[in-house]
């Protein structure tokens, strides 16, 4: 489901303050709650205190919502608006802008599949097809039906002469043939 369908149709532009409004959660069965209570708004307050300026903490506040919720739901950016005393759409324009934050759900397993140039010779295209096909998900972006897996191709992972690299979450692996993709998601259930 992709963060168009979830939360409320103008979620960028009211006025209301993070988590007092009724909208369906990340699955639509539960209402919004807050990311920034306890110990992560504790770590939030931590990382704006070593900045002169509170909008210098805005990458570090959406990985924090990405590690607790696994994606930047847009009442998330809009809760993360209030506290860093941005506006909601300067929030969304550089959550749209990094490829790195996840705008709707995604599988537990992350998996990213460089299919730069130097991988593409290497058999990048075999290595995708080998994960959507024992992963179970039907194409590229969309999540396995168990929840486990997504796969994506990006540019570059920065290891073209281990071709193919791929990432798995924050794990970094050299040299994936479509082979041992079975070994790999074995040791990633």
């Amino acid at each position: 489901m992709s963060a168009a369908h979830v939360g409320r149709g103008n979620a960028m532009g009211d006025e209301q303050s993070p988590g007092s409004n009724t909208t369906a959660g990340a699955h639509g069965h539960e209402p919004y709650q807050p990311v920034f209570q306890g110990a992560a708004r504790q770590e939030l307050d931590g990382i704006i205190a070593r900045y002169p300026a509170k909008m210098a903490a805005l990458l570090p506040a959406l990985w924090i919502v990405q590690r607790e919720r696994g994606w930047i739901h847009p009442d998330a950016m809009q809760e993360i608006s209030h506290l860093l005393g941005l506006t909601p759409a300067y929030v969304k324009g550089v959550v749209t802008f990094y490829t790195m934050y996840h705008q709707h759900p995604v599988g537990r397993h992350f998996i990213q599949v460089c299919t730069t140039s130097p991988c593409n010779v290497c058999g990048a295209e075999d290595v995708v097809k080998s994960f959507l096909k024992h992963t179970g998900c039907e194409e590229l972006g969309t999540t396995s039906a168990d929840g486990r897996y997504t796969v994506i191709e990006v540019e570059c992972l920065g290891a073209c002469g281990f071709a193919t690299p791929i990432m798995i979450n924050e794990e970094f692996v050299e040299s994936v043939t479509p082979e041992r993709v079975p070994e790999i998601l074995a040791s990633h259930p």
